[in-house]
């Protein structure tokens, strides 16, 4: 091998070597935080973890303000509850070696939501416009968005609630990837919303997959003669091509 075909060769192989790195990368970034959540849900129920939810929390975060001009009311308590106290899904410390009964806290009691079968809680922020990326991508980076336009619990209607929804699947791993869980909950299983320092108490009744541009749901949430929670996480876990919609009612 002579020296302009040696250098050709390590050009080579260093390419190759850039790609397969480059594929091992956005698997990663893609698949990792589905991949975080399967495990450590997997690990919480070998080890017979339980989550309970706090009847109601004595100490809360400021409530999210909503992206638009339809304002709920906050009623600001300044005391951030410590992320040791969650006991969530995203702590892995606490779930390989945490207490078997773990308390989930929501961020406030303003609206929050909390699935013990997953060990999620998270914040949810009300009024999102879910057909403009532009404001509802920044609010999915921080929590569960309410859709614009269909009901608050309490009232006739659907509740819709989304998170983990992306333009490019390069950044699904950026967004709130707790709702990848969606896919385990199950007839029967126990969501809870906080809303305006109240707690209301939902069971799951089904599920179903849609396409992206159904939106039935939203435009016809009011159009309902019953309450109904509606959850939405994209699908396939780690891509934008569907929709999981997971159906809740009140208990």
């Amino acid at each position: 091998m002579n020296k302009s075909e040696f250098i050709r060769f390590l050009i080579l192989r260093t390419i190759g070597n850039f790609l397969v790195l480059f594929a091992v990368f956005g698997i990663l970034a893609t698949f990792g935080p589905a991949i975080y959540y399967e495990v450590a849900l997997h690990v919480a129920q070998a080890r017979g973890v339980r989550y309970v939810v706090a009847a109601m929390p004595s100490h809360n975060t400021p409530p999210p303000l909503p992206p638009t001009n339809q304002q709920i009311t906050p009623s600001p308590i300044p005391t951030p509850v410590p992320q040791e106290q969650a006991g969530n899904i995203n702590n892995f410390a606490q779930v390989l070696a945490g207490p078997q009964e773990q308390i989930l806290v929501p961020p406030n009691t303003q609206f929050s939501i909390v699935i013990p079968k997953i060990g999620a809680s998270s914040v949810v922020y009300p009024n999102v416009d879910a057909s403009n990326p532009n404001i509802f991508l920044p609010i999915l980076k921080k929590g569960v968005a309410h859709a614009k336009g269909t009901v608050f619990p309490g009232m006739k209607g659907n509740i819709y609630l989304f998170a983990h929804s992306t333009d490019n699947f390069w950044d699904v791993g950026r967004y709130n990837a707790v709702f990848y869980l969606l896919k385990d909950l199950q007839k029967g299983d126990e969501i809870v919303i906080f809303f305006q320092n109240k707690r209301y108490n939902y069971y799951v009744t089904g599920s179903k997959i849609v396409d992206p541009s159904d939106v039935s749901y939203i435009v016809n949430a009011k159009n309902q003669t019953k309450s109904q929670l509606i959850l939405q996480t994209c699908w396939p876990p780690g891509t934008t091509w569907q929709r999981l919609l997971v159906f809740a009612s009140p208990k």
